[in-house]
């Protein structure tokens, strides 16, 4: 419906509150937890409840702040919306201002007529997720002049009872490392430059009142669905609202629009739960798995080459390990890297998608009729965005790099990782590169591509304009049009690791790898807070190595095991060199991973509190509540002799439950002091096992043991 009265969207435990009857854009009176369904009166009366001034007092700040705050609204903060004209900052007054609302979606179209540029603001609630996103369109007449869209970010208001303010960094093997401040005064920027959101990504911006805690705690967040550069934004402002906000960071000259052009923002999700951070977490998860396209097969459990092979790539040997896989109830197989022609180190071969006769002489047809003949689905690693000057694509097109010209003369000290960006906005290089895997698809039958993008864009040009923004639309289009070639094809976003993995690229992507890290001790935490956004089936989580290779770290097998239980299960590893009991732990692992994964990959997660920062405990809750697995893992030397109880929230307090530790990973190394519960399985009421609580055993440093329980 049409409406000029105030309007609310309701919907999943969530109110949005818009006031459109001043000028210009509406205001947002309220986002966050519901209020109830509203009449007219009562939602009039809440616009007064929040008002600042009563008419006709006036106010040198904002009375509230509209969907894109601006400094003809008196906001002291940054612009919701810049753009340039002829080089000169344009400022629009918008007219003319229409409304579509319904239960719980709205959309705002405004214009400003003095350059005929259009607007367009869409809120909808899914699942418990706001979404936001925005489109510009240049209405002018043919001759107008262009105008540049410097940025259009999504922005709400949150209390100014929020004090802190969580986000991401990290590093390569180190990703989602949390950063928490205290809730910086004035405008407060992070942007991720790299084409890509980074291993320091910031991911989220999270505001808590108080130090966020996972199990309870008011908290409003904003994420950026999209996997290139972007901007997160924080005002706090005294004589205003507090906003959060996200967009797509453009560079200068990047996005003009010419009349007849539109500019349409990334999809924003904002959200919001008095349940802490768990309460975050629970609002992605339900969003993701109740889309159409979420992964509704078990997880297979998963073999990776890289770590067994590298490039050393003898196809009997891989056979081999094709065979022992099976064997030891390996679901799916992929072989990494070092296929493809001339492909012998990681100088050459990208772009030219063609198996390497010389190493492969048969072609890879042998290998992949074996691993569906086993009973596994083949997996194949390509980095379709990249391309090698050493390469047969390059010699024939050197324009289709994307970078200016003068990159490739970049200072000797600085490798790049040896390879250049491959311009998938040309439309050459895109049909050149579907061509290519769309035929190895088809022939091989591949089940899964493990879709790597190993280095920043840097000085990106297409024709003459910084060129990430239509590379970034290219690159989501190609993986678009190869599911839509092979419909049950599964692809892995993989960015050197964890450098890819938000909610934009899952929309054409069926899981991510979390890092390059299978240290386990690494991984503890990488899992944990890459599970604040995505759930665990979709987060690859590999087994390594006694020694990890990014490392050094040595680690015991049954550590290794109980952290990839958290998330999609696999390993990396060359299973060839295991022992008798090595490789019969693997068996009883994929035995207990199938029987486990349906509570692990549908569940609620949850994270136990406890004050010893060297525990790391993560628990799986069926939504049934007749089940649950919780992981318990040290990083370090405990600091008590009498460590603290595990409680878990999210059972059924009514219900008994059979605790018991499942041992097929392996025994826990602790001390001398065994619970009578961790030898034997014992029964207990929900209510107990959340307010009493397990004594924990002293375990030593680097240990993890598996919980399972069951409703009886």
């Amino acid at each position: 419906m049409t409406t000029t009265d105030v309007i609310q969207l309701e919907a999943d435990g969530l109110s949005v509150v818009l006031d459109p009857r001043g000028a210009g854009l509406p205001t947002v009176l309220h986002w966050g937890a519901s209020v109830g369904r509203l009449d007219a009166a009562a939602l009039g009366a809440l616009a007064d409840a929040v008002g600042r001034q009563s008419a006709p007092g006036t106010l040198d700040a904002p009375w509230q702040v509209s969907l894109a705050p601006a400094e003809s609204d008196a906001w002291s903060g940054r612009p919701g919306l810049q753009l340039r004209r002829a080089g000169v900052q344009l400022h629009v007054r918008w007219t003319r201002v229409e409304i579509e609302a319904s239960d719980a979606a709205c959309t705002v179209t405004a214009m400003d007529e003095a350059t005929g540029l259009v607007g367009t603001w869409r809120l909808a609630i899914e699942r418990g997720v706001l979404w936001a996103e925005g489109s510009l369109s240049h209405g002018g007449a043919a001759g107008s002049p262009p105008i540049e869209v410097e940025w259009f970010e999504l922005t709400m208001p949150v209390p100014s009872s929020t004090d802190h303010l969580l986000a991401f960094d990290g590093r390569w093997t180190r990703e989602k490392r949390p950063v928490i401040i205290g809730m910086p005064a004035g405008s407060t920027v992070r942007q991720s430059r790299r084409g890509r959101p980074g291993h320091d990504a910031p991911t989220f911006f999270l505001a808590s009142e108080g130090a966020p805690t996972w199990r309870a705690g008011r908290t409003w967040g904003v994420h950026a669905a999209w996997p290139s550069d972007v901007t997160y934004r924080v005002d706090r402002v005294t004589d205003s609202v507090t906003l959060l906000g996200a967009g797509e960071m453009l560079r200068p000259g990047e996005v003009v629009l010419a009349p007849g052009d539109v500019y349409s923002t990334p999809r924003i999700a904002f959200v919001h739960t008095e349940e802490g951070l768990d309460g975050i977490a629970a609002r992605f998860h339900t969003w993701l798995r109740g889309r159409a396209q979420h992964p509704s097969s078990p997880r297979p459990l998963t073999l990776n080459t890289w770590e067994a092979v590298y490039f050393d790539h003898d196809p009997a040997r891989v056979t081999a390990l094709a065979d022992l896989a099976a064997e030891l109830g390996i679901e799916r197989f992929v072989l990494d890297d070092g296929w493809f022609a001339a492909r012998r180190d990681d100088t050459t071969g990208l772009g030219d998608w063609t198996v390497d006769r010389t190493v492969w002489p048969d072609g890879l047809a042998p290998l992949a009729a074996r691993v569906h003949d086993l009973g596994m689905q083949f997996g194949l690693w390509f980095e379709p965005e990249m391309i090698s000057v050493d390469s047969d694509l390059y010699r024939a097109h050197p324009d289709w790099l994307l970078h200016d010209p003068r990159h490739l003369e970049h200072d000797a000290g600085l490798s790049w990782r040896t390879q250049y960006v491959l311009d998938l906005a040309q439309p050459g290089a895109f049909a050149h590169v579907l061509g290519q895997m769309d035929a190895l698809v088809t022939e091989l039958g591949i089940d899964y591509i493990k879709w790597d993008h190993n280095r920043d864009l840097v000085e990106s040009v297409h024709d003459g304009r910084p060129g990430v923004h239509g590379h970034t639309l290219a690159t989501l289009e190609l993986m678009r049009a190869l599911k839509l070639r092979h419909p049950s094809l599964e692809i892995e976003s993989c960015s050197s690791g964890g450098a890819r993995t938000d909610l934009g690229v899952l929309e054409v992507t069926d899981r991510v790898w979390a890092s390059d890290s299978n240290d386990p001790v690494e991984r503890q935490d990488i899992q944990k807070w890459t599970g604040l956004l995505l759930p665990p089936e979709l987060v690859g989580a590999h087994v390594g190595p006694g020694e990890s290779h990014s490392s050094g770290r040595v680690t015991p097998l049954s550590y290794r095991m109980a952290t990839s239980l958290m998330g999609s299960a696999g390993f990396e590893w060359d299973i060839l060199t295991c022992t008798d009991d090595e490789s019969a732990t693997i068996s009883a692992f994929a035995q207990l991973y199938r029987e486990l994964r349906p509570i692990v990959h549908r569940g609620v997660t949850v994270h136990p509190e406890l004050r010893d920062p060297s525990w790391r405990v993560t628990g799986f809750i069926a939504p049934e509540r007749d089940a649950a697995v919780v992981v318990v893992a040290t990083i370090a030397s405990l600091e008590d002799a009498r460590p603290e109880r595990l409680r878990i929230p999210g059972l059924d307090p009514g219900a008994t439950y059979r605790v018991r530790v499942r041992r097929e990973v392996g025994e826990a190394a602790h001390g001398w002091i065994t619970p009578p519960w961790f030898t034997s399985a014992v029964e207990l009421p929900g209510s107990v096992l959340e307010q009493v609580g397990l004594q924990l055993p002293t375990l030593w440093p680097v240990q993890a043991f598996v919980l399972h329980l069951e409703r009886v």
